[in-house]
């Protein structure tokens, strides 16, 4: 999943270079939510992990 983040950050990056067009802001909000998917993953796992 943290493959996925990376690949839209560059995305939203090359696009905004590019000029700020939909596309851009596009992948820029897919790398937004994958990030905080990632993040609540992580802070889950982190608890269950600390827990046992």
């Amino acid at each position: 999943m943290l493959g996925w983040i990376l690949i839209s950050v560059f995305a939203a990056i090359l696009f905004a270079l590019l000029g700020f067009t939909k596309i851009a802001r596009g992948f820029a909000a897919i790398a937004k939510i994958l990030f905080y998917i990632f993040a609540i993953i992580f802070i889950i796992t982190l608890i269950i992990h600390l827990l046992v």
